[in-house]
């Protein structure tokens, strides 16, 4: 497709079934029990109404909502960041300037908090599109950005992306009246357009310049007057899956969300912990008295008891009717509840690909080794693993467009280069560990000094390797002695 035709239905219709699921997890997501309550309240299928959120509740002013939500959706998306992004890949280039021009433009545009924000919203709605563009009013550098994957609309070919159409809702929308941004990415290009519409309806094409939001993109178009030319060959935007395949939609090159087929399990924790804490509010201990033991305010102005009240008037009753002040409290169910909530956030950890560990589950507070670790560790560690040569690539290839599009627009002088963009194992060995598996090596003559130095440092580069190896074999005396010494030479 090309920009939207006038009075086309928006959004596209072949694209509701996935813009449906992505709403149901970024409700989980969110974390929010309004959202939660609004989309499964008007869920179109009754067995969804039907779930705890889904169930019409009692609205009258000052009643307090009872049901409780348990936010585990939004832990396994962030425990999904931190193992990809919590520590930066390496990113090199052979080119020294422009590696060192790389290194600028991931710090001062701080790549990594924009990787780790990805990463955490690809793992709720199934993938993310990362896009490279500029402001120069803003800065004189490329910024590296993230697109929401339900406001984005992809043409695939051969499962490469090939375009990718953004589109937003901006600022003055009512119901009746709705502002759409449209920007597409092509090859060579950014096309943006300014639509008013209905919720529905894509409404008709009108100036940039009848939106703020818009207005200023006026200055930057090309000559045609629709267009950005970005002058690259390369797309400005590329989609990172969460992971493959799509069991919903087979053979769509569209991600799947770690949630896919965790929902079940979202809506029975939170049932348990509604019910746990229901328990707590019934078993609050209550006084049952007999109405002689209520004090009589009048007329028309009740009764009632005090609690604090430490001497008693006789009361004319018979001793033998038993009907003195009674102490009522239920039992907690403690025990099922913890067991049932554990055993539920287990299940939902392992169905969405991780361990239980990574959860504070199954632990029994005592230090453990990497090793040790990494065996607990190892189902994320496996997810880890794939999730790594997803985002590898796209990532590359942004990282490749945000040079070229330093040199060709803001003109500075580097040789721009496909980086090479090298994850790290994810468990990092304690100094311990390393010196023991150091010390074994060395007994045995299987390793080098320079090995040594490598393994213990593994960010030095070659020079600074090649220093401490010098300095400890001095140190030791097991340099080679030098074979003329201060002896003068004829």
């Amino acid at each position: 497709m090309t920009l939207p035709a006038n009075g086309s239905a928006w959004p596209p219709p072949q694209w509701a079934p996935y813009y449906a699921e992505m709403r149901v997890d970024d409700a989980w997501y969110s974390g929010d029990r309004k959202r939660l309550a609004r989309v499964y309240g008007h869920h179109p299928r009754s067995s969804e109404r039907r779930r705890l959120w889904g169930r019409s509740v009692d609205k009258t002013p000052g009643r307090p909502e009872h049901r409780l939500h348990v936010p585990l959706a939004g832990d396994i998306a962030s425990t999904s960041a931190d193992l990809l992004f919590a520590d930066m890949p390496a990113i090199k280039v052979d080119d020294k300037p422009t590696q060192e021009r790389l290194e600028q433009l991931l710090d001062e545009g701080r790549v990594q908090q924009t990787l780790l924000s990805a990463a955490e919203q690809a793992a709720a709605l199934s993938g993310v599109f990362l896009r490279v563009t500029w402001d120069r009013e803003l800065t004189d550098r490329p910024l590296l950005t993230v697109c929401q994957p339900d406001g984005a609309i992809p043409e695939f070919r051969f499962g490469m992306l090939r375009a990718v159409t953004f589109w937003r809702e901006l600022p003055g929308s009512t119901e009746a009246l709705v502002w759409r941004h449209i920007e597409r990415h092509e090859s060579g290009r950014i096309l943006h357009a300014l639509y008013q519409g209905t919720r529905d309806s894509i409404g008709r094409a009108v100036p940039l310049t009848e939106h703020p939001e818009t207005a200023d993109l006026v200055d930057s178009l090309g000559e045609d007057g629709v267009s950005v030319p970005t002058g690259i060959r390369d797309l400005t935007a590329a989609y990172v899956p969460n992971m493959l395949p799509n069991r919903l939609h087979r053979g769509s090159p569209l991600g799947r969300s770690d949630y896919a087929g965790v929902h079940d399990l979202f809506d029975a924790l939170d049932t348990t912990w509604t019910s746990w804490m229901r328990d707590i509010r019934l078993a609050r201990a209550r006084l049952i008295v007999p109405d002689g033991y209520l004090r009589d305010h009048g007329p028309g102005n009740g009764a009632s008891f005090d609690d604090d009240r430490e001497v008693w008037h006789s009361l004319k009753m018979p001793p033998n009717e038993g009907s003195g002040i009674t102490l009522n409290q239920f039992e907690i169910r403690v025990a099922e509840h913890r067991a049932t909530v554990e055993a539920l956030m287990r299940q939902a950890a392992q169905a969405a690909g991780y361990s239980p560990q990574s959860f504070g589950l199954d632990g029994d507070g005592q230090p453990v080794t990497a090793t040790e670790v990494d065996s607990k560790t190892q189902r994320s560690m496996v997810t880890r693993k794939k999730k790594t040569g997803y985002v590898r690539h796209p990532l590359a290839d942004m990282l490749h467009v945000m040079l070229q599009i330093d040199a060709v627009q803001f003109g500075n002088r580097i040789t721009p280069a496909r980086p090479r963009v090298e994850f790290g194992d994810g468990v990092a060995e304690s100094e311990q560990t390393t010196a023991t598996t150091l010390d074994l090596l060395n007994r045995a003559g299987a390793v080098s000094t320079a090995t040594k130095v490598k393994i213990l440092h593994p960010d030095w580069d070659d020079t600074a390797v090649k220093a401490e190896v010098s300095a400890i074999l001095a140190e030791t005396g097991a340099a080679a002695p030098d074979p003329v010494g201060n002896f003068p030479l004829a």
